[in-house]
C-alpha cells in the first residue's frame, strides 16, 4: 500500500481545499496521473500520483482543507487485498454511479464564443455540468477557465444576463494571495543570503535573427523573443550547475536537469511560476509552445503539481514598456533567480565603433550559501554568448 499524501506546492503553501477526485476507488493509475484537484491560495492545481496501481481508499472528500503531508487516499501497488473503508468513504459501488452524458442539442452547445478560449479542465467541467459553453463568459484575459465555469453553475441567471464581452468575478481571492506571496518573499529575504550580479546584454543579434525567422513563419509559428531567452538561461543553468538546483535540510543538490520555473502575471495581479520541464532541451518552438500553454491555464485554468514543485530555477522578463532592471528574490528551496529587464536602445561602442544597439539588463539573483557572484558572472557569460549567436539554439 502507498499512501498519497497531500503535496507541498511551494513554501507559500501550509494547507489546501481539495475541490475534485479526477479518480474513484477501483481506478487503475500510473504514475504521472493527475487524480486530484487542489485549491490554493493561487488557483486550483491538479496533483499527480507518482504510484501506478489501484486507487483503493478516499481518506479526503471534496470540499475539506486540510493540511500538507494528509493521507488523501491510499493506492494498492501489488497485490495487497483492499484497504478497509474509512468512515467518510461509502461503498465503491455505491459511490460510482456512472454520471449521465451531456447530449449534443440545441439546449447545450460546446462551441464557445467567438473568440474565446476554453481550457480543457472548464471544457470539461461545463460539459460535466451540462452547461451551454455558449452563454460562459471569458475573464479579463478572454480565456474561460474553472472560474468562470463555477460562477455560472453558483449564478447562471446572472451569467446569461451578463453583457457580451463583460469579464467573470475572479475566483482567486487576491487579498489571501498577497498573503502567501508575502509570506514566500518574507521567508526568502529572512533566510537567503541573496547577493545579484548584473550585465548589459546586446540583444541585436537576438532579435535581428528574430526577425528574419518570423517573416519565414506563418503568424500561429511565430517566435516571441521570450523563448529564446528561455532556452538561452536554460543551457547557461546547465553550464554552471551550482546555480540550479535544491538546498534542503543545510544541503545543496544540483539539478542535473533544468525545469525553468517561468514567472507569468496572473489575472488581477500577482505572479505564480511553474516550470517548463527539461527546458534545455526543448527547440525553440516546443519551448514557445510550452511558454503559450502555461500563459493560458494560469490565466483561466489549472496547472500541475510537478509544473509546481519540480523547478530548479526560476526566469522573469518584465517585459516591454516595464522597467530597466529589477533584483528578483529567490523562491526557496531554489538557490538562483534571472530577471530581465526591457529592451532598451543604448550608445553601444565596440571595437572603436560607436552605434546604437538594442541592450537588456540581466541580474542573477543567488544564493551565497550555495555559490558566489563569480558564479553568476560566469552564467552571464554563457547567456551572452548564447544570445550573440542565436542560430544556435
Amino acid at each position: 500500500m502507498s499512501e498519497f499524501r497531500m503535496p507541498s506546492l511551494g513554501a507559500d503553501m501550509d494547507v489546501g481545499t481539495l475541490v475534485e477526485w479526477m479518480k474513484h476507488p477501483g481506478d487503475h493509475v500510473t504514475r504521472g496521473d493527475a487524480i486530484a484537484a487542489v485549491e490554493t491560495q493561487k488557483g486550483v492545481i491538479e496533483i499527480e500520483v507518482f504510484e501506478t496501481g489501484i486507487l483503493d481508499d478516499i481518506r479526503v472528500q471534496v470540499g475539506q482543507r486540510v493540511p500538507v503531508g494528509t493521507v488523501l487516499a491510499v493506492i494498492r501497488t501489488g497485490n495487497e487485498a483492499p484497504a478497509a473503508q474509512t468512515v467518510a468513504e461509502k461503498p465503491a459501488a455505491a459511490a460510482r454511479p456512472t454520471p449521465p452524458v451531456a447530449p449534443v442539442a440545441a439546449a447545450v452547445s460546446s462551441v464557445t464564443p467567438a473568440g474565446a478560449k476554453i481550457t480543457p479542465a472548464a471544457r470539461r467541467r461545463a460539459l460535466e455540468l451540462h452547461l451551454d459553453l455558449l452563454a460562459l463568459r471569458a475573464g479579463a484575459d478572454g480565456v474561460i477557465g474553472l472560474r468562470e465555469v463555477e460562477a455560472s453553475r453558483a449564478a447562471p441567471a446572472a451569467t446569461a444576463s451578463r453583457p457580451p464581452g463583460a469579464a467573470a468575478k475572479p475566483g482567486i481571492d487576491m487579498s489571501e494571495m498577497r498573503k502567501a506571496i508575502a509570506a514566500a518573499m518574507a521567508k526568502s529575504w529572512r533566510e537567503i543570503p541573496h547577493y545579484f550580479v548584473s550585465s548589459t546584454i546586446d540583444v541585436e543579434p537576438m532579435l535581428a535573427w528574430l526577425e528574419r525567422e518570423n517573416a519565414r513563419r506563418s503568424m500561429p509559428e511565430r517566435l516571441h523573443y521570450a523563448a529564446l531567452l528561455i532556452k538561452a538561461t536554460a543551457l547557461a543553468l546547465k553550464a554552471v550547475p551550482v546555480l540550479n538546483g535544491h538546498r534542503v535540510n543545510d544541503v545543496f543538490a544540483p539539478s542535473s536537469q533544468v525545469h525553468l520555473g517561468i514567472a507569468i502575471a496572473m489575472r488581477g495581479g500577482g505572479l505564480i511560476a511553474p516550470a517548463i520541464l527539461d527546458a534545455d532541451t526543448l527547440d525553440l518552438a516546443d519551448v514557445m509552445t510550452h511558454l503559450d500553454d502555461l500563459v493560458v491555464r494560469v490565466r483561466g485554468g489549472r496547472l500541475r503539481s510537478s509544473e509546481m514543485t519540480a523547478a530548479t530555477a526560476t526566469f522573469s522578463n518584465l517585459g516591454e514598456d516595464t522597467a530597466d532592471t529589477l533584483q528578483p528574490v529567490i523562491y526557496p528551496p531554489q538557490v538562483a533567480i534571472v530577471g530581465c529587464g526591457r529592451i532598451v536602445e543604448r550608445a553601444w561602442a565596440e571595437h572603436a565603433v560607436l552605434s546604437t544597439r538594442r541592450t537588456m539588463v540581466v541580474t542573477v539573483g543567488g544564493d551565497h550559501r550555495v555559490s558566489d557572484g563569480r558564479a553568476a558572472a560566469r552564467f552571464l557569460g554563457h547567456l551572452n554568448e548564447l544570445l550573440q549567436h542565436p542560430e544556435r539554439l
